[in-house]
């Protein structure tokens, strides 16, 4: 009786736990739609220009003499748009600032692709197969695995494979709430990774690009700027949720009681995969297999058709710079192949079908781009971002920060950020611009400071009730779980992101800058103005 006195029930030991998220949704709701958020940004930007130009903030060009973008006199000074001349721009150049923005073009050919794939059912039964052959003993880490790479068909992992991992813990004796734990790691804590280029790369490498012009109008970020790091972090992720979801979670848990569910737990049988599902994964594995034999020989060769024609070598070629093409028909091809096998897609009309329901989609993301083209480009254009640059590097500089505790600040408050804003495209959009260039002055490449980004930005999305699956999760919870509520989700993701956090940090740093390997294909680790 003694040691029941001591203990305490789950609703005490979360007490202040829950009353901190609690503070986090309430401040998460007070923030307006990122839509609106962009607008009001591009009207303070508007405003500021005019206060600043007023007062005459202005900062000395850390850039040599003769480098692309210096000001004239060696003073960057505020450019006003609250004037005659800064309405005619912002008129003359409203649709542009939209059509010519870096992630619009990009995101679109990328989702085309993969919607094909998507909607054939090419990449839900890939993942079935992957989850429901494995091993008893393999199946913690192949449900992660397969969460992670699931990012790629963005929602399809919160939509396929959450509610599947459930039900697989469930039919192999286990607590199905594990099952959906680690799914929800995968997909949502290691959003970042990936062992496929997908169509949030090529996202953010154009808000980093457009961030680096304000320093360096000349410098590219490419889709695969981070491919070499997120790679190895998929197997990293995968293992780490593995071990929390079998050494904490699970055990955390105890043994599942059926009278816990609100649904008929019989129904929750799984289908394997059809003959016909089957013999299309073969197809579409083998047309993958012979597309790829295809672009190597276009790269591999000394002579290959897509290498630099001026240097002959991979950097700066035709085959980086299209990256987006590569993955708009490494999947779609397939994609197709799948279907027309399995029986899906008969024809052209239901690949075009396809690729109009992923467009029709994207409405509210074309919606946001617009307006966050018009922040970044009043930013660019005003000069307030670089002056912020450059006074922000100089209080670094001072205040000796820089390296590795720069950069586990900078993760820290990108994953403090994502609690309040959780859209990985508006939060980047919002930070990019004042973080790449001031990083970029103390000298750390676009590059690094992205895959920086993506560890803060993933990590937090466990415990964040404005992350916008997050509904559905607790929805597919409450069948296992009638009284299941958001404290009891967070707190049980807790552990994720705290292993996540220490593990992808501790990844980033030893990458960087014990071993300084590059992030990416061609890829710098430092960044100077002189190149």
């Amino acid at each position: 009786m003694a040691g029941s006195q001591q203990s305490f029930t789950p609703t005490e030991k979360r007490g202040w736990f829950t009353r901190f998220l609690d503070t986090v949704e309430w401040l998460g709701n007070l923030l307006p739609h990122p839509v609106t958020l962009f607008a009001l940004f591009a009207l303070a930007v508007i405003l500021g220009s005019g206060v600043a130009s007023f007062f005459e903030l202005s900062a000395i060009d850390p850039r040599p003499e003769g480098a692309a973008g210096r000001a004239p006199d060696g003073v960057i000074t505020v450019v006003s748009l609250l004037s005659v001349d800064g309405l005619q721009r912002i008129v003359s150049n409203l649709v542009t600032n939209f059509t010519n923005f870096p992630p619009l073009g990009v995101v679109l050919v990328a989702l085309l692709g993969v919607s094909v794939a998507e909607h054939s059912g090419l990449i839900s039964a890939a993942m079935r197969g992957m989850v429901m052959n494995a091993s008893p003993r393999m199946v913690t880490v192949t449900i992660v695995f397969a969460g992670i790479v699931s990012n790629t068909a963005s929602e399809l992992g919160y939509v396929v494979l959450i509610p599947m991992a459930a039900a697989i813990f469930y039919s192999l004796g286990r607590h199905p709430l594990a099952g959906l734990a680690a799914a929800f790691a995968g997909v949502s804590g290691g959003y970042s990774a990936n062992l496929l280029i997908g169509t949030i790369d090529p996202l953010l490498a154009g808000f980093t690009e457009a961030a680096a012009h304000l320093i360096d109008p000349e410098y590219t970020v490419g889709p695969e700027a981070n491919y070499f790091f997120m790679v190895v972090s998929t197997f990293v992720i995968a293992i780490l949720g593995a071990i929390v979801t079998e050494k904490i979670v699970e055990p955390k848990l105890g043994k599942y009681d059926r009278s816990e569910a609100s649904i008929d737990l019989e129904s929750q049988g799984l289908e394997p995969l059809r003959p016909e599902e089957k013999r299309g994964l073969i197809g579409a594995g083998l047309t993958l297999a012979a597309l790829l034999g295809l672009l190597a020989l276009t790269v591999v060769p000394e002579n290959g058709v897509l290498r630099n024609p001026d240097t002959g070598g991979v950097l700066g070629s035709p085959f980086l710079r299209g990256i987006v093409v590569y993955i708009f028909i490494t999947f779609a091809i397939p994609g197709f192949v799948y279907g027309k096998i399995a029986g899906t897609m008969k024809n052209d009309k239901d690949v075009i079908n396809a690729m109009s329901k992923s467009i029709g989609s994207m409405g509210l993301y074309i919606v946001l781009v617009f307006f966050a083209a018009q922040f970044v480009a009043f930013f660019g254009w005003t000069n307030l971002g670089t002056i912020f640059a450059v006074k922000g590097a100089t209080f670094l500089q001072e205040m000796g920060l820089t390296g590795p505790l720069l950069f586990i600040l900078f993760i820290a408050m990108c994953g403090f950020v994502n609690l309040m804003l959780g859209s990985a495209s508006a939060q980047w959009a919002i930070t990019a611009p004042i973080f790449v260039p001031m990083l970029m002055i103390i000298g750390y490449s676009p590059e690094v400071v992205q895959a920086a980004y993506r560890i803060g930005d993933s990590v937090t999305n466990l415990i964040t009730p404005m992350m916008s699956y997050f509904g559905l999760i607790l929805a597919v919870a409450a069948r296992y779980k009638k009284d299941m509520g958001i404290g009891t989700l967070i707190a049980t993701m807790l552990p994720y992101t705290m292993v996540f956090f220490i593990g992808w940090v501790t990844l980033f740093c030893v990458w960087v800058f014990v071993l300084g390997l590059p992030v990416g294909p061609g890829s710098p680790t430092y960044y100077s103005f002189e190149g």
